[in-house]
C-alpha cells in the first residue's frame, strides 16, 4: 500500500511546527500562527510536491482552529485528534524526546500510522456560538476575579473594582442574551435546546455549553465515545495481582465540558430520577463521593446522548431501561 504524504503538526499560540513525511522523505519547518504564516507554510507544501496532505494536529485549546479551517479549505485532509491518543502511540514507540520539532515529527508519525478519521469544521452557526460561549466565559472568569479582591482591598482601589465588576456584570447579561437570541435564530439549535433542557438538572447555559461543544452529535459513535471526548470515562490502575490503584477519571477530553456539566451533575442527583437511583446504588456499593459525581457526569452524557440521537425529550421510564 503505497504512503500516504502526511504533515504533523504542533500548535502553539504563536507558532507552529510542521514535520512532512513524503515517500521515504522527511522536511521540517516552523511558521507564525497567523494567516500570513498560513500562507507561507501553503507555499512550502507546494515547494517540496505536497499538492494535498493528510494534516494532523492535537486538539489542544483554540490555537489550531484557524489553521485547521485553512487547510481544510485548501482541499487537505485535516485530522484533529485527541492528546492522549498521540502520548499512547509515544510510549508504544518508547519516544522520549520532547521539543516542538519532535513533537510534530512524532504527529506525522502517528498520522502515516493509525491514519486517523477526518475532521469536518463547525457549522457557521456552532463557530458563531463557541465564540459567544468562550466570551460569556472569559467574562465570567474575570468577575471572579475580582470579586475575589474586593473582599481585600480598600480605599478607591476598591470603588475602582467595584465599577469593573458593575461593567462585567452588564457586558455578561448582554453576552448571555446574544446567545439566548442566536439560539432562537437557527431552528435545529433552538429544537437541540428544548431537548436538552427537558433533563432535569440541565438549565440555560449547559445546554448552550453543549450546543457549542458537541456539535453534531452524529460524530460521536455512541454514548461511550461522548463521554471519551469530555474526558470521563474511567482509568484503572493496575499492574499484577499487587498494584491496584483508584479508578479515576481520564481526563484526556473536554475541561471545558467537564467544567460545565459538575454543578448540574449535583443538581441531577437530587431532582433527576434517573441519576438520583443511579447515585443511591453506588452508594449502597460503598464508592466515594467524588466517584459518585463522576459516575453522575458520565450517566449525564449517556442521557444527553440519548435525547439529541432518538430527537425525543427525556423520559425517566426510557432512561431507567437504557
Amino acid at each position: 500500500m503505497e504512503e500516504p504524504t502526511v504533515v504533523g503538526i504542533d500548535i502553539a499560540k504563536k507558532k507552529f511546527d510542521v514535520t512532512l513525511l513524503v515517500e521515504s522523505k522527511e522536511k521540517s519547518g516552523a511558521f507564525q500562527n497567523t494567516p500570513e504564516g498560513f500562507t507561507m507554510f501553503a507555499r512550502w507544501l507546494e515547494r517540496n510536491g505536497a499538492e494535498r496532505v493528510h494534516a494532523c494536529m492535537e486538539a489542544t485549546g483554540t490555537y489550531g482552529d484557524d489553521l485547521a479551517l485553512y487547510l481544510h479549505r485548501a482541499g487537505h485532509v485535516v485530522s484533529v485528534v485527541n492528546p492522549a491518543k498521540v502520548k499512547g502511540f509515544a510510549q508504544s514507540g518508547l519516544s522520549r524526546t520532547k521539543t516542538d520539532k519532535a513533537d510534530a515529527r512524532l504527529i506525522a508519525r502517528f498520522c502515516r500510522t493509525m491514519r486517523p478519521e477526518p475532521w469536518q469544521p463547525p457549522t457557521p452557526e456552532i463557530k458563531e456560538l463557541q465564540s459567544l460561549m468562550r466570551r460569556a466565559e472569559s467574562l465570567n472568569d474575570m468577575l471572579s476575579q475580582e470579586r475575589n479582591r474586593l473582599g481585600t482591598t480598600e480605599g478607591m482601589a476598591r470603588n475602582s473594582i467595584e465599577r469593573t465588576i458593575s461593567h462585567l456584570e452588564e457586558e455578561l447579561r448582554i453576552t448571555r442574551g446574544l446567545i439566548r437570541d442566536h439560539i432562537d435564530q437557527h431552528p435545529d439549535l433552538r429544537g437541540k435546546r428544548e431537548l436538552l433542557e427537558s433533563i432535569p438538572g440541565i438549565g440555560p447555559v449547559t445546554s448552550a455549553m453543549i450546543l457549542a461543544e458537541f456539535g453534531d452529535v452524529a460524530r460521536f459513535q455512541d454514548a461511550r465515545s461522548m463521554a471519551a471526548f469530555c474526558g470521563l470515562t474511567p482509568r484503572q490502575h493496575q499492574s499484577g495481582s499487587s498494584v491496584r490503584g483508584k479508578t479515576r477519571l481520564s481526563k484526556t477530553g473536554s475541561s471545558r465540558i467537564r467544567k460545565a456539566l459538575y454543578m448540574p451533575a449535583l443538581v441531577a442527583m437530587t431532582h433527576n430520577p434517573v441519576i438520583a437511583a443511579f447515585c443511591q446504588r453506588l452508594r449502597a456499593y460503598g464508592k466515594c463521593p467524588m466517584v459518585i459525581v463522576g459516575a453522575a457526569m458520565r450517566k449525564l452524557i449517556h442521557i444527553i446522548f440519548g435525547v439529541l440521537k432518538s430527537g425525543r425529550p427525556f423520559d425517566p421510564s426510557i432512561a431507567m431501561t437504557a
